[in-house]
């Protein structure tokens, strides 16, 4: 696969004038693809059943004559104003019952069945119009759904619609007392027309009824994201994405890609480390200008698996943000290492927001390849270097990596839901798992939690999962490598009950998971021979054979021939240390790379990126700060 570059533009925030000398220098920068529409349904309909289409027609023929691949995006993340005359109830509420009103973006309630019919009714008419058009190479559906958090959604739509997804999930309201322990604090209903949605209780919710509401939403978005690709397909063979975002786990990303052709995501390494990462202050500083060296390479490795080996970045940060509550500028040369990164993950395509500044709106601020008066902004000379790079390069081939890692989106509702420690966070004890394997110069492939197949990995995580289904368990059962399970691994039922015999119930694996602990920050739990556990320990039981335990003399690894069970959540040094030792086991060469040095193989070569500000050493070779190389393996 030769990687392409592409760019988001916003015919109809310029004059019609510009547009084809902003395709020709488009062209001339390398730029191959580019992503309009997605914002614009207040121009496509500026009046309920009145359309104006003639700008899009010459906007998509202006690029497209240039040479251009249009991706063109469903306007369903910005419904215009007379929606809300329309539809007034189509607002989401928010957990205190407060309307999400109009006046920035995402103003829409995924349950409300009138706006749901208004999205497709848009969507036909854009398949319907343009899906033959020979300049539309791609599309789509709606933008970043999840964010701003609006997932979730109070209103009365919400409401009626859980209603109906609990009849025809339980069938009886005594199947549901039962799954979810309603004897408890009398909380048994006669009726589903009982059930409320969990906010604004006493207390907190009964657990499984926040689960359940969050599988319920999950499910919306996928219903709503659906109907767009239904619609699409009647009318164009293109393939369809939808950009997803970092550290957004309010929907199941694997249940929406399986309707969609290509995932794609939104990736702001400096935002991010800012806005949603948890690091250490020192660490902040040192990759302010950089990002996180292991959060892109998540990200990349996650949507890999989502678009079931496609997928793009479809908006990647050229410079300063806007919406962070800091937003330093990428230190020089980032630009090009992120693409190249993404570019290693396997990337067909990488797509810079924006291709001009906009000296108007929310988004102002949000730095593009172009200045607000078109002179070159710095992020433009690195696309065209990496353009030309495309050319010297040529193919980059994928290849299996050695190591699996199991995610889950289910699995971070149900921690969040019965999270037990403030800081339990599902994402971030995967990430930890991660970090870990990066540090050991390993390449990842995420895979999602039905995996039935592993052979061909030599080594196997999966922290953190709510259940363990039972083609991931026999898949566990049949592999050869080594798995690394826990914490908190198979330790509830579904609906987040305590399972009799008490979990992880892993066959050949004899522990039970006795007693749980949270630690609050700055209580550890010492391993003999060096390490920690922080904030989370078990307590376990059984014959497996202790692998290594704490200074108490309590099991913190527990084994059975090649299954791992993890009594703890390690901190970053232990972590690495004992995926370090798993590795060697499983016959892989574990390194210690230093802080910004990472490795990515792909099939034949190698890339080596140095994350950091400061120039590092790679095996005789110096790679300046925000360096990168690549050499045949």
């Amino acid at each position: 696969m030769k990687p392409t570059l592409g760019v988001c533009y916003y015919p109809e925030h310029w004059p019609e004038d510009v547009w084809a000398s902003d395709a020709a220098r488009m062209v001339e920068a390398g730029i191959l693809w580019v992503r309009i529409g997605e914002f614009a349904w207040s121009r496509m309909e500026p009046e309920p059943g009145r359309f104006d289409w003639g700008w899009l027609d010459r906007a998509i023929e202006t690029l497209g004559a240039a040479g251009l691949r249009v991706v063109l995006g469903t306007p369903t993340a910005t419904p215009p104003r007379w929606m809300l005359d329309r539809h007034p109830d189509m607002l989401a509420l928010d957990a205190k019952g407060r309307p999400r009103g109009f006046g920035s973006r995402r103003h829409y309630c995924f349950s409300h069945m009138g706006y749901r019919e208004e999205s497709r009714r848009i969507t036909r008419l854009l398949a319907e119009r343009y899906g033959r058009n020979p300049h539309i190479a791609a599309w789509q559906t709606d933008n970043e759904y999840g964010c701003h958090d609006t997932v979730l959604s109070y209103s009365d739509a919400a409401r009626d619609g859980f209603r109906d997804w609990l009849a025809q999930r339980y069938q009886s309201t005594d199947a549901l007392n039962r799954a979810w322990g309603n004897v408890f604090w009398s909380m048994e209903y006669d009726s589903f027309d009982q059930v409320g949605l969990p906010n604004l209780t006493v207390t907190e919710p009964n657990h499984p009824h926040l689960l359940a509401f969050r599988r319920y939403s999950s499910d919306q978005v996928v219903a709503f994201n659906r109907i767009q690709t239904e619609e699409i397909r009647k009318c164009s063979d293109a393939p369809i994405a939808h950009n997803y975002m970092g550290r957004i786990l309010d929907f199941d990303h694997f249940a929406v890609g399986a309707d969609l052709d290509i995932a794609s995501w939104d990736s702001y390494p400096i935002g991010f480390l800012s806005d949603r990462l948890e690091e250490t202050e020192a660490f902040k500083r040192a990759f302010l200008r950089q990002g996180h060296p292991d959060n892109q390479a998540f990200h990349h490795d996650l949507y890999r698996a989502v678009g079931r080996g496609r997928w793009w970045v479809m908006e990647q940060q050229p410079g300063p943000v806007n919406w962070a509550p800091w937003n330093p500028a990428p230190l020089p040369g980032m630009c090009r290492l992120w693409a190249w990164e993404a570019f290693a993950h396997g990337a067909e395509c990488v797509s810079f927001f924006r291709w001009r500044q906009a000296p108007f709106g929310q988004e102002q601020m949000h730095a593009g390849l172009l200045r607000p008066d078109s002179a070159a902004a710095p992020a433009l000379a690195e696309v065209m270097q990496v353009a030309g790079e495309i050319a010297d390069l040529g193919e980059i081939g994928q290849a299996q990596a050695p190591v699996a890692l199991i995610f889950d989106y289910d699995s971070a509702w149900a921690w969040e839901a019965q999270p037990q420690g403030a800081d339990f966070d599902y994402f971030r004890l995967v990430f930890s798992a991660y970090k870990a394997l990066r540090r050991a110069g390993l390449s990842v492939d995420i895979l999602p939690p039905d995996t039935a197949d592993l052979s061909g990995y030599a080594l196997v995580l999966a922290p953190g999962l709510l259940t363990v289904g039972q083609p991931l368990v026999r898949a566990i059962s049949a592999t050869a490598a080594q798995v690394l399970l826990g914490p908190r691994t198979d330790t509830k039922t579904p609906d987040l009950s305590i399972p009799d015999p008490m979990g992880p119930n892993i066959e050949g694996l004899d522990i039970t998971v006795a007693l749980s602990e949270s630690l609050p920050p700055g209580i550890e739990v010492p391993l003999e021979g060096g390490g920690r556990f922080i904030r989370w320990f078990e307590h376990v039981e059984g014959t497996a054979k202790t692998r290594r335990q704490t200074k108490t003399g309590h099991p913190a690894i527990a084994s059975a021939g090649p299954l791992h069970y993890l009594a703890g959540w390690p901190d970053d040094e232990t972590f690495h240390g004992i995926v370090s030792d798993l590795a060697r086991e499983a016959g892989l060469s574990p390194r210690d790379l230093p802080d910004g040095l990472r490795l990515r193989d792909t099939a034949g070569r190698r890339f080596v990126f140095n994350y950091s500000a400061e120039p590092l050493d790679w095996e005789g070779k110096t790679l300046p700060a925000a360096g990168i190389l690549w050499e045949e393996i």
